[in-house]
């Protein structure tokens, strides 16, 4: 097998997905660290040039709302889902259960 194709394929497949795991991941109020921590255990592994830029992305598209908060003596930026990204959220969730419905029965090997 060609470890290089498969990396390359692997990474279009994962892209996608993240954006699905970062807006469900933010329904409640994260700071940057705490979100990749809550991403690693959930098994979504993402590294910080991935992330905050795309963190930035989704809040520029006014998914995501963000303050300024002191957390441990420190001043961190929170995210969250804005209104408009709750919606968006349960619109992706349709989308991403209706396409892995469709994903299970291509896959089954045929009898």
């Amino acid at each position: 097998m060609d470890e290089e194709r498969l990396d390359k394929l692997r990474l279009e497949l994962r892209r996608g997905v993240l954006v699905l795991a970062v807006l469900a991941s933010l329904r409640e109020p994260q700071y940057g660290y705490s979100l990749r921590k809550h991403l690693q255990q959930a098994g979504v592994d993402i590294d910080e040039g991935t992330l905050y830029p795309l963190v930035r992305r989704l809040e520029t598209q006014g998914l995501l709302s963000s303050q300024w908060r002191a957390d441990e003596g420190r001043e961190k930026r929170w995210y969250q889902l804005s209104a408009e990204g709750v919606d968006m959220l349960a619109a992706l969730s349709r989308d991403w259960q209706a396409t892995t419905l469709a994903l299970n029965d291509l896959l089954e090997p045929p009898a």
